[in-house]
C-alpha cells in the first residue's frame, strides 16, 4: 500500500507555510486524515496507507493567509490525485495569495 506526505511553501514570503490545515479524503468524501503543517511546512505521513484510487488533499489557505496578514483570493485549495501503486506519494503545494501550483514530488 502507498504512503502520503505533503509540503506547503509560501512563495510570497519565501518560507515554509507553517500551520496550514490539511485534510485527506477519498474520492467519495470519506475523511481519512487531518493535520497541520509543521515549522518546515510539512505533514508526514498523512492518513492511513492508501490503496489504489483517487484521493483529495484540501488545504485551508484562506485561514493561513489571514494568520500571516496576507489577502487571499483562494480560501482553500483542493488537489485531486491518483494512487496507482504501493509507492510513496509526496504532493507539494507552492502557494501565494493569488496563485498556486503543485507537482508529484519524491
Amino acid at each position: 500500500m502507498a504512503t502520503l506526505s505533503t509540503h506547503v511553501l509560501d512563495t510570497a514570503l519565501g518560507r515554509p507555510a507553517e500551520g496550514v490545515a490539511v485534510t485527506l479524503t477519498s474520492a467519495t468524501g470519506e475523511r481519512l486524515g487531518e493535520a497541520r503543517t509543521d515549522a518546515d511546512g510539512r505533514v508526514r505521513p498523512l492518513g492511513p496507507e492508501l490503496h489504489p484510487g483517487v484521493y483529495v488533499l484540501s488545504f485551508a489557505t484562506g485561514a493561513y493567509h489571514a494568520a500571516t496578514g496576507q489577502e487571499s483570493f483562494y480560501p482553500s485549495v483542493g488537489i485531486t490525485f491518483t494512487v496507482g501503486d504501493a509507492a510513496h506519494y509526496h504532493v507539494p503545494l507552492l502557494l501565494n495569495p493569488y496563485g498556486y501550483s503543485t507537482y508529484r514530488g519524491s
